[in-house]
């Protein structure tokens, strides 16, 4: 390898790539393709950066397989930083093995990062563990070593664990600092933030209260009765109900709770869970079967009563109420609260994330445009959306697969 194609993947790894250009800009090699693909890439302009790996991995030799494995993960990483969610993950896999053998461990391990990224993307976190749990840090260079803990504290946030969320955060700032490397600063640095602003609200009788995500997590821990409207569960001390896949019996049970420590009336019980503002006796029946229904799936944890106008919650062993919510909560917060990371999505690498059909993201996306909340780049199938954040607004650290509808 000669020295400007050295000098130029040096100024890579420290995350300067208008100094990589003026060196290998004008050349047409493979190696000097793939390391203009990377800048491109740290520069923004993903499309570009595909078509020079791409190109680079063919001018490389059939008996290159490093080189060709280099340029798999450099398109993998340009495919996640495109919120390409759907690129295919095997070759990723393949490449990470070949690298593996090849004794290219730091490749290798940023490879298994990708893929961890990914899994925390699409919200499958027992996946992304898995997959943590087979890498130690230790011997990895400092860039590494702050793209693990950044990876142990998307799991750790998720997870609701605050405490090793802002250890992992702060020993990634020590080795991206170590690193030198700006962009990786700015990713601690936005990821601290996101864990010190709001992740959920705690609904009052006059009001709400702002909650962080380490105070949400006090409140779990505290054996309260709780409605979670982040994820769509019942819980207390001992247990945990999950009504995700059950709309109304949830909306039920937040009406419920919201009424504490008096009762709902039947109106208001029928206008929240079937979404209908007149009511008749065929409404009615259908009240009582489902809070027979939500009854039963809440017996070891609460009773419900009939009173004379409605129902009424009574909590078998805590007497404390409590309603957690959404930051802000609106039509369409789903699609808002994962565009809110700044990032350009397409609407498949939405539907991937939030485990729904991309036609039900396509209408989200056009009502939301509409109203001016989002916008679009791009034409047809390079289209992307953007959405500025919005102080105050949702996150997705408490963002289940959405409800039926929603």
């Amino acid at each position: 390898m000669d020295s400007l194609i050295t000098a130029a993947a040096r100024a890579l790894s420290a995350g300067d790539p208008l100094g990589a250009l003026t060196r290998i800009a004008l050349r047409e090699d493979a190696p000097a393709l793939a390391l203009r693909g990377i800048a491109m890439a740290q520069l923004g302009d993903f499309d570009r950066a595909k078509v020079l790996v791409r190109r680079a991995a063919r001018a490389f030799g059939a008996k290159e397989t490093m080189a060709r494995a280099r340029c798999v993960l450099a398109e993998a990483e340009i495919a996640l930083a495109s919120r390409d969610l759907g690129w295919p993950t095997k070759r990723l896999e393949t490449a990470r093995a070949t690298l593996e053998v090849h004794g290219d461990r730091s490749n290798a391990a940023h490879a298994r990062y990708l893929a961890i990224r990914r899994q925390l993307l699409i919200g499958r976190l027992d996946e992304a563990e898995r997959l943590l749990a087979g890498q130690d840090p230790a011997p990895l260079p400092p860039a590494l070593r702050a793209i693990h803990e950044l990876s142990v504290a998307g799991i750790a946030m998720r997870r609701i664990h605050a405490g090793v969320a802002h250890a992992a955060l702060e020993r990634a700032g020590s080795a991206a600092q170590e690193a030198g490397i700006p962009a990786l600063t700015a990713e601690v640095q936005a990821l601290t933030r996101a864990l010190d602003a709001p992740a959920a609200r705690r609904l009052l009788g006059t009001g709400s209260q702002p909650l962080t995500l380490e105070q949400v997590e006090a409140l779990l821990a505290s054996g309260c009765f709780i409605v979670d409207a982040c994820r769509y569960e019942v819980r207390d001390a001992d247990s945990v109900v999950s009504l995700a896949s059950r709309p109304v019996l949830f909306a039920l049970a937040r009406t419920l709770a919201e009424a504490c420590p008096g009762g709902a009336p039947r109106s208001v019980l029928i206008t929240s869970a079937f979404r209908t503002r007149y009511a008749d006796e065929t409404h009615r029946a259908r009240l009582r079967v489902e809070v027979g229904r939500l009854r039963r799936a809440l017996r070891e944890m609460a009773d419900i009563h009939a009173t004379a106008c409605g129902f009424e919650l009574v909590p078998l062993a805590s007497r404390e109420v409590v309603v957690l919510a959404r930051p802000m909560e609106e039509k369409h917060a789903a699609v808002l609260a994962v565009l809110s990371d700044g990032e350009a999505w397409s609407s498949s690498a939405l539907a991937l994330a939030l485990g729904v059909s991309q036609r039900v993201v396509q209408r989200a996306l056009d009502t939301l445009a509409r109203s001016g909340k989002v916008q679009s780049l791009g034409d047809g199938r390079a289209r992307r959306w953007l959405a500025s954040p919005v102080p105050g607004f949702t996150t997705a650290l408490l963002l289940p697969a959405p409800l039926p509808g929603d």
